[in-house]
């Protein structure tokens, strides 16, 4: 019989055992073709970005120093248009007088660079020209002899705006040079705005020579220059070819609706090279000027024809490689697929036994919740009937004096019965998941108030004090009545378990989005064994022996807490001091 048993399983786990081989190939076969087709795909952003990590760092570098020494300029510029005698020469209309005022205000400014490094004259805060314009964008002629940098018709017309500028103005002006390749100036215009009226009256433009870009690391073959006015600048680089280039390179970027080149770079009709871009100088009324990366593709096409060749060796290996993996893998799950399906049955089985038992205990849970409920309610009728009999008793005129004494006790305790079977009645609520929240926007330091009436209007036979620190206008959201619960219990704890004489500090704040109520008393410590449990349902631990209570209190204050989406915890609890902290969510405005 067994042995006519283990035909079948054998059987069974030898057809398993081939059709899993079979799909194991199949898998490794398709991800060596999706494995070969994505590398192909990606091929050249990958390289491109092993080209960008080579001169990203030098050129990131650069860009700092760059922006240090524009910050640097862009300073120095507005500490000009402050100069008081330039500003005296435009609100006078004494023009005439401009540049002569101006030419000692700009002294410093105009003073030849002292020789240093080649990295000190490259960031050297000197310019070469200046020049003012008027109200109409027009250039104001300085007078002849006037110290203000040589330019000829030509330069002055890249100077001209068609509006004053109301901020700071970045330009590049391409100033012609013997050798007719031309020199690069960059441009800061800052408007001058008149001290009476505050309109921009004039504008004061400074030309600085532009800051030479950095070269790219060795074996990359990336060259970099500047792209204005559809020409393009680039040193090692012959005049015809940079024509070709900046035409070129004008069109794409008139067409590209990205503010700068993406991360694969644009291609060249025409051109196996491809270039980054940059903007110089965005939201500029001068001509836009673009700091340009050129780098050629033959060498990226070479390695893109040796990392296919990888790749195709790679599949080869990967596939024969997977074969074999597929046959021992197989061979090795084949043994225990049987012993799975068991185990499989055993866990069904065993979770339905759980399902079966969690059922059940629910059932008991939410019988027990009833229950609770249904007594409470039950009590209610009877403790009644109970306290109208006995105030009942009460009314008679012929009892002694001991006999009232007694009846009295029996009816304050008719009520404190009432308390507790309110107290389990809406815990029982809460157990069942009936109780739900009104939220509204509450004054929790009404409520305080009022809790502190109803406290002094109580027998106090220790004769404690209270201490007040809270501001008058703490709205926390919830249901009015159930917070002033909260707030009633914790201070019949703090009066209950206090000391003759002793004293009730109540403090409240607002942070963060919560408003955090802190009640604290003297008296006993509560000991340190007993504070995880003060939580817990019908705990009273060693300080409440005498002290009238069934330990529902904190746990009803705990759960209601919660349901107000906050929560209350014992902050401490020493020889002479003990505090507890509720924490409320604060309403939201009244407009909201």
């Amino acid at each position: 019989m067994n042995s006519l048993a283990l035909v079948p399983a054998k059987f069974a786990a030898t057809s398993f055992r081939a059709k899993l081989m079979v799909a194991m190939m199949l898998v490794v076969t398709g991800i060596t073709a999706l494995a070969g087709y994505f590398a192909q795909r990606n091929l050249m952003g990958n390289v491109e970005s092993d080209m960008q990590r080579a001169f990203q760092s030098e050129l990131d570098a650069l860009h700092r120093a760059q922006e240090i020494r524009s910050a640097a300029l862009a300073e120095r510029c507005r500490a000009l248009v402050r100069k008081p005698r330039i500003h005296a020469a435009l609100e006078d209309d004494a023009l005439d007088l401009l540049y002569l005022s101006a030419q000692d205000e700009l002294r410093d400014v105009m003073a030849p660079a002292i020789a240093g490094t080649p990295e000190q004259e490259r960031y050297a805060l000197h310019a070469q020209f200046y020049r003012f314009i008027d109200q109409q964008g027009a250039l104001l002629v300085p007078p002849g002899g006037s110290a203000v940098g040589a330019l000829d018709a030509e330069d002055k017309a890249q100077l001209v705006l068609q509006q004053m500028p109301q901020g700071q103005q970045i330009g590049y002006l391409v100033k012609k040079t013997d050798d007719l390749k031309g020199e690069i100036f960059e441009v800061i215009a800052l408007p001058i705005h008149s001290t009476e009226t505050g309109e921009a009256i004039a504008a004061i433009m400074l030309g600085f020579k532009a800051v030479p870009f950095a070269t790219a690391p060795r074996g990359v073959g990336i060259k970099s220059g500047i792209l204005v006015g559809g020409r393009l600048y680039l040193a090692g680089m012959d005049e015809a070819r940079q024509r070709l280039l900046g035409t070129a390179m004008t069109r794409v970027i008139e067409v590209d609706t990205s503010a700068d080149g993406d991360e694969a770079g644009k291609q060249i009709a025409g051109v196996a090279d491809r270039f980054f871009y940059k903007r110089l100088n965005p939201e500029s009324l001068f001509p836009p000027a673009y700091e340009v990366y050129l780098y050629p593709v033959a060498e990226l096409m070479g390695r893109q024809r040796q990392l296919r060749w990888q790749v195709a060796g790679a599949g080869v290996v990967l596939l024969l490689g997977g074969l074999l993996a597929s046959d021992i893998i197989a061979r090795r799950l084949a043994g225990p697929v049987e012993k799975l399906a068991e185990d499989s049955a055993d866990n069904l089985v065993q979770r339905q036994r759980a399902e079966a038992a969690l059922e059940l205990t629910t059932g008991e849970l939410q019988r027990a919740a009833r229950f609770s409920a249904d007594a409470s309610h039950q009590l209610k009728t009877p403790v009644t009937v109970l306290r109208a009999g006995l105030e009942e008793l009460l009314s008679r005129e012929n009892l002694a004096p001991e006999e009232c004494h007694e009846i009295s006790a029996l009816i304050h305790q008719t009520y404190r019965l009432s308390s507790v079977i309110e107290d389990l009645l809406l815990l029982s609520r809460m157990d069942a998941g009936r109780l739900q929240i009104e939220f509204a926007r509450v004054n929790l330091s009404q409520l305080i108030e009022g809790a502190l009436d109803d406290l002094g209007a109580l027998p106090d036979e220790l004769d404690i004090g209270v201490d007040t620190d809270f501001p008058s206008g703490l709205f926390v959201a919830g249901e009015k009545r159930f917070l002033s619960l909260i707030l009633l219990n914790l201070l019949e704890n703090a009066r209950k378990y206090n000391r003759p004489g002793g004293r009730i500090r109540i403090s409240a704040r607002q942070d963060d989005g919560f408003v955090f109520l802190n009640i604290g008393n003297t008296g006993v410590p509560i000991p340190h064994a007993a504070q995880d449990h003060i939580f817990e349902r019908f705990h009273r631990g060693a300080v409440g022996e005498n002290v009238p209570g069934y330990g529902l209190g904190l746990n009803l204050t705990r759960e209601l807490a919660r349901l107000h989406r906050g929560d209350v915890r014992l902050v401490q609890s020493s020889e002479t001091w003990t505090e507890f902290e509720v924490r409320f969510t604060v309403a939201p405005p009244t407009s909201a």
